[in-house]
């Protein structure tokens, strides 16, 4: 594969598409209650189908392919129940704990990385993804052993949790099944399949959804998941993943936290408390380690 980027380039594009994903959980957390979180997803992956298709019949040949067809459905598939499983623990839990609990993709995906793509672990890699897990679980119990022992999880913390898992296998699952497409044509087959799973997930629920009453701000929140955080980054990420590896692209995770907090702090959410930042210290510490002695990846 060519390098026209230098690795600091591809790592900048991964900030950048931080602080998008980061912003998601905000816009998510204050939209999911306005709209079923099926329907939610779907009308973000179809204004994502129909944005890329124009960009791709200008850059890119598109010609149907069975082939991509099966890969990215595969990929869409992590994508759809993850997205799914957000925009639904956001009605019971917080935007903070959810970019929290995030940072455990990270050491999942690298667990998959190692299965499906052979991808290699070393000491300082393991010991990165200790540290991001106990940075998440101190986020998330506010550094109470007490809670911790009492696991005060909350019903949507379970539920992201789960899209956690589903989340992981993305990063993997883009590496194993790549076949050389332009990443613009990859990132359109797995919005448009993901739309495709999402239509059948969500079938006769499209006919009860009183389309009127929908706020305008939830309208305004599905745009710019569906530009942003869906189109934007998964372009990045498709593209950072073949030069940086499957796990140091999701490790940049372990940003989202903090950014979460940056981004509440601005919109006037208020501040958690102190007692949240030995483990967001540790979860930043765990992504610097992550990024160390990196080599491109073949």
């Amino acid at each position: 594969m060519d390098k026209p980027h230098s690795l600091p380039f591809i790592h900048l594009l991964m900030v950048i598409c931080s602080v998008l994903v980061a912003s998601s959980f905000t816009v998510g957390a204050a939209i999911t209650a306005g709209l079923d979180p099926a329907v939610l997803t779907l009308l973000r992956f179809i204004l994502a189908t129909l944005l890329l298709w124009p960009c791709v019949r200008l850059r890119s040949p598109l010609s149907f392919s069975w082939s991509a067809l099966w890969r990215c459905g595969i990929i869409s598939a992590s994508l759809v129940f993850f997205f799914w499983c957000m925009f639904l623990a956001l009605r019971y839990t917080s935007a903070l704990n959810t970019s929290v609990i995030y940072t455990l993709v990270p050491g999942i995906s690298g667990a998959y990385a190692v299965l499906l793509v052979g991808e290699r672990l070393g000491k300082r890699m393991l010991l990165a993804l200790g540290l991001g897990l106990v940075g998440a679980v101190w986020v998330i119990f506010r550094g109470d052993p007490s809670l911790l022992l009492a696991m005060a999880w909350n019903k949507g913390d379970l539920i992201f949790l789960a899209g956690c898992f589903s989340m992981a296998l993305y990063t993997p699952l883009v590496r194993l099944l790549h076949r050389g497409e332009p990443m613009l044509v990859m990132t359109f087959w797995i919005v448009f399949t993901g739309s495709c799973w999402l239509l059948l997930a969500t079938g006769s629920r499209l006919f009860t959804v009183n389309w009127p009453e929908i706020p305008l701000m939830v309208w305004a929140g599905i745009v710019y998941l569906a530009i942003f955080t869906t189109v934007v980054t998964f372009f990045l990420t498709q593209y950072a993943v073949p030069f940086i590896g499957p796990t140091k692209a999701m490790a940049y995770s372990y940003l989202y936290p903090g950014l979460v907090l940056i981004i509440d702090l601005v919109l006037g959410h208020g501040w958690p408390g102190v007692s949240v930042l030995p483990g967001l210290s540790l979860v930043l510490l765990a992504m610097v380690l992550l990024q160390r002695d990196e080599k491109p990846c073949s």
